[in-house]
């Protein structure tokens, strides 16, 4: 274990890296400091970008751009009232109440803080974990990683925001569209209605910067733009001894919530935010503080979307599967690099491996440094006019999709998604669901069919063996709970109409 840190660590600390750690943790806090980017929509109109970088560097910056966007939301939450993430939602609740009786420096502090020992416990959690993780995952056989799969899938849609049945149709149209192009092992285009340009399949990139970057312009070009707030005054960036009493304890129990949450399919730094703010109020002696400025329902929150952010990670780097849009991204800059991540990852990249682990580790350290000191920095970026940033988007879209195959059609494919990324967005449909369906839909045929292979078409083998009857029976049964209560509100809406 202490070899293998050494190594992660003589990887992460060199100046290469180093560099590409700190740009991604300023990227990412610039984004969460701005409201309507993401890390989602940043990550996919970067992956052009990482085509001609080494697969370390290439996800390290990206790393850092994930959980760096964790932090920068929660300065405008606090001092503004804006949160530029969907975790710092809850972080203003609370947050901008202390800044507005005259607390500011406290709230700032309590964040940053929390957010680095959050940060700094999950790496810890990443790295004793992978390799146990790793051990058991070498023990699956094709049925039990399709098993595995489908799980992910039905529970991402259960985490979905937005309706049931429109989470389970985005996960179809996600595995339809990753069945696109040619079938390796007939030779035989499937889907491609004649079009030569699609008989290689669809770019992940492509649909990632239309259905996250173009149609994200396009839905913020329709809102009017507010930016006008009162900043206020941070003050002194410490805390009370009685704000230490109840914030510490609250920043354990967050770390522990987010790290759990995290590594579930759907999870994530703004599932764990949210269910460390309910938890923190459902426990806490004083509830009628909360929305007038709890440091408690601040400190669990920030604490929590950090370690979330973080132990995400830990089901793509060991068995190979994204738990939420952000995983499936990092997946796919993987595979754009040649590397196949899964259990045989700590095998056969250890230096990627170890790498990332040690520079979460220092880009938590980066951005404890970057956030305090340049607050004043971060609430100037706002006022850069939406109307400026929005052409430079869109120019670096068409730049990344025509640099990919040097074929004007990835642009227009890419303008298709964006379009259909919008009409999703009007329909309530999150698009995340599709992603995760369009990155795991060619890995659970390739493993179906390997299944089905061994066992001579035999479809019992997946029943015959322990772990993937047990993953199909949870399958099973989250679908039946998920379905459940629609098709009930369905009879009863039957009847009343009757």
């Amino acid at each position: 274990m202490l070899d293998n840190l050494i190594l992660g660590f003589s990887v992460a600390l060199t100046l290469q890296n180093l560099a590409f750690a700190f740009l991604g943790a300023m990227i990412g806090t610039a984004i969460g400091v701005l409201p309507g980017l993401g890390p989602t929509a940043t990550i996919s109109l970067l992956l052009p970008l990482t085509f001609g970088l080494d697969a370390t560097t290439a996800i390290i910056m990206l790393s850092g751009i994930y959980y760096g966007s964790q932090y920068g939301g929660s300065t405008t939450a606090i001092l503004l009232n804006l949160p530029g993430e969907i975790s710092s939602v809850v972080t203003a609740i609370e947050g901008y109440q202390m800044a507005q009786q005259g607390r500011a420096g406290a709230a700032l502090a309590t964040a940053a803080m929390g957010s680095f020992f959050a940060g700094t416990v999950a790496t810890v959690v990443v790295a004793a974990s992978g390799p146990l993780l790793t051990s058991v995952a070498l023990s699956f056989g094709p049925p039990d990683y399709f098993a595995l799969m489908l799980l992910g899938l039905i529970v991402s849609c259960i985490l979905a925001q937005g309706g049931i049945i429109k989470a389970i149709g985005m996960v179809i149209l996600g595995l339809t569209l990753g069945l696109v192009g040619t079938d390796v092992q007939t030779g035989q285009q499937r889907f491609t209605f004649g079009v030569p340009e699609l008989s290689d399949g669809i770019n992940f990139v492509v649909l990632a910067m239309g259905l996250f970057g173009i149609a994200e312009v396009m839905v913020n070009l329709e809102n009017p733009e507010i930016r006008k707030g009162i900043v206020a005054k941070h003050g002194k960036l410490w805390l009370t001894r009685e704000e230490w009493r109840y914030a510490a304890p609250a920043a354990v129990r967050g770390t522990v919530l987010g790290t759990i949450l995290g590594i579930l399919p759907g999870g994530g730094a703004s599932l764990s935010a949210f269910g460390s703010y309910m938890l923190e109020r459902r426990i806490s002696r004083r509830p009628e503080k909360f929305g007038h400025g709890a440091i408690e329902g601040l400190a669990g929150p920030e604490s929590a979307n950090n370690a979330g952010a973080q132990s995400s990670f830990i089901p793509l780097l060991t068995l190979g599967i994204p738990s939420n849009a952000v995983m499936a991204l990092m997946t796919g800059a993987l595979i754009i690099q040649g590397i196949q991540p899964g259990p045989r990852m700590v095998e056969a990249q250890p230096e990627l491996f170890w790498g990332l682990i040690a520079s979460m580790w220092v880009g938590n350290l980066m951005l404890l440094v970057i956030n305090l000191p340049l607050i004043g920095l971060w609430v100037m970026l706002l006022r850069v006019p939406y109307r400026f940033l929005y052409v430079g988007i869109l120019i670096f879209c068409c730049i990344g999709s025509y640099s990919l195959n040097n074929n004007v059609f990835d642009i227009y494919l890419m303008a298709a998604f964006g379009g259909i990324g919008y009409l999703f967005n009007k329909l309530k449909m999150e698009p995340a669901p599709l992603l995760l369906g369009f990155v795991l839909g060619p890995m659970m045929e390739e493993h179906l069919r390997r299944a089905m292979l061994l066992s001579r078409g035999d479809a019992t083998v997946f029943f015959e063996r322990p772990i993937s009857a047990t993953l199909l029976v949870l399958a099973a049964v989250a679908l039946g709970m998920m379905l459940l209560p629609t098709l009930r509100k369905s009879k009863e809406q039957a009847m009343e109409a009757d």
